[in-house]
C-alpha cells in the first residue's frame, strides 16, 4: 500500500510538471520610452524615471517601462513617434511642433501663469485636459499627463535690461510657440533649438541668450556664458509639456492596469513633476549666485511692455479657440485662479 502511495504521488507530481512546462507563461508587457534630455536632468532622474519604476509597482509586474538612455530621435520628433509607434511612451513641448494642431494647449506657454511649477502644473491639467478637451488635441496617442515647468525667465550676456528698448537687437533662443512671438514683438531675434544645442550656440556667441526657467543654467552648464537673469512675477513665458502613450499600446493594457496608470498619471504626474521643478529652480538660484550672474526683478516699464504685448496675444489666442467651439478667455481666467495669479 505504501508502494502504491509513493508511485501514485511521483506520477502526479510529473503529471504536473509536465502540464505546467506545456502552459503559456504571460510574459509582462514592455513599454519603451524615449526620452531626449539628459539622462541626469532632474526631470529625467526624479521624474520620469520614477513614475516608471511607479507604473510596475502599481500594475503589481504587469506592465514595466525601459527608459532609454539615448533617444532615439529629435526632441521635436517626439510626439510624432508616439503616433507612429517608433517608441510606445514620450514626453516633450507641444510648442515643438510647426502646425497648429495644439492650439488650445498654449493656453500653458503665456506670461504671467504661475509662481512656481507645482500649481501652475495642476491648473494646466485641470484646465487644458477639462473644459479645453486635451485628449481631442492628441490624436493617435493616449494623454497620459500635462504638466509646465517653473516661471520663464530672461537670461542674457550682453546688457542688463531696464527698458523695452533694451530687448532689440538680442539674439535669443526660443522654444518657438508664444514666447517666440512675444520676444519677436520686443525686438528680439530669435533663433529655435533644442535646450541640448544651447550651451554650444551661446559659448560660441552664436546667441547672445535663452529664456530658460531658473533651473536651466544649471541644467544645461551654462553659468560661464550668462550675466544677466531676469524675473517677471508669474514668469514672462512657460511651455507646455505632455506625456503621451501610443493609442494602440494603451489598448492593449487591460483596463484594470489602465486605470492603475491613471492613477499615477494625470494631475498626481503633473504636481509630481510640478515639484520636481521646483527643487530644482531652488537649486538653480544658488548655481547663479555662484556663478556671479545678477539676478534681478523686471521694472515697470519693462513689465508694462510685455503686459501689453501679452494681452493682445492672449486675445488672438481667444478669438482662434473660440472659432472652434472653446472659450478661451474663461479657461485662462480659470487657470489663473487656480494657479493663484492675479494679473
Amino acid at each position: 500500500m505504501k508502494l502504491i502511495s509513493k508511485f501514485a504521488i511521483s506520477t502526479v507530481v510529473a503529471a504536473s510538471a509536465v502540464l505546467a512546462l506545456s502552459q503559456p507563461v504571460l510574459a509582462a508587457t514592455e513599454l519603451v520610452l524615449s526620452s531626449w534630455l539628459p539622462p541626469r536632468h532632474p526631470i529625467v532622474a526624479k521624474a520620469i524615471k520614477p513614475w516608471a519604476k511607479q507604473v510596475e509597482q502599481v500594475t503589481e509586474g504587469r506592465v514595466k517601462v525601459r527608459v532609454l538612455a539615448k533617444a532615439l530621435g529629435s526632441p521635436p520628433a517626439h510626439y510624432d513617434m508616439a503616433v507612429d509607434g517608433v517608441a510606445d511612451i514620450t514626453y516633450g513641448l507641444h510648442s515643438f511642433t510647426k502646425d497648429d494642431r495644439f492650439l488650445r494647449s498654449r493656453i500653458g506657454q503665456f506670461s504671467f501663469i504661475g509662481n512656481n511649477a507645482t500649481d501652475a502644473s495642476v491648473a494646466y491639467w485641470r484646465v487644458y485636459s477639462g473644459m479645453l478637451d486635451a485628449q481631442k488635441e492628441h490624436a493617435g496617442v493616449k494623454l497620459l499627463s500635462l504638466f509646465v515647468h517653473g516661471p520663464g525667465m530672461f537670461h542674457n550676456n550682453k546688457r542688463k535690461i531696464e527698458k523695452p528698448e533694451d530687448f532689440k537687437g538680442l539674439k535669443i533662443r526660443t522654444p518657438g510657440g508664444y514666447i517666440a512671438g512675444l520676444a519677436q514683438d520686443l525686438g528680439i531675434t530669435t533663433q529655435f533649438m533644442g535646450p541640448g544645442q544651447v550651451f554650444e550656440k551661446l559659448s560660441r556667441g552664436v546667441i547672445d541668450g535663452v529664456t530658460f526657467p531658473m533651473e536651466a543654467p544649471k541644467a544645461f552648464k551654462l553659468g560661464k556664458y550668462l550675466k544677466y537673469s531676469m524675473r517677471v512675477p508669474g514668469g514672462i513665458y512657460n511651455t507646455s509639456w505632455f506625456l503621451v502613450m501610443n493609442s494602440a499600446k494603451w489598448d492593449s493594457i487591460s483596463p484594470a492596469d489602465q486605470k492603475a496608470i491613471m492613477s499615477i498619471s494625470g494631475e498626481s504626474f503633473a504636481r509630481f513633476v510640478g515639484g520636481v521643478w521646483d527643487a530644482s529652480d531652488k537649486a538653480g538660484v544658488e548655481y547663479l549666485k555662484k556663478s556671479g550672474i545678477e539676478v534681478y526683478d523686471a521694472n515697470a516699464d519693462v513689465l508694462g511692455a510685455i503686459k501689453t504685448i501679452a494681452a493682445k496675444r492672449e486675445g488672438e489666442w481667444a478669438a482662434a479657440v473660440k472659432a472652434t467651439g472653446y472659450d478661451g478667455t474663461a479657461a485662462l481666467a480659470k487657470l489663473r485662479k487656480i494657479s493663484g495669479i492675479s494679473k
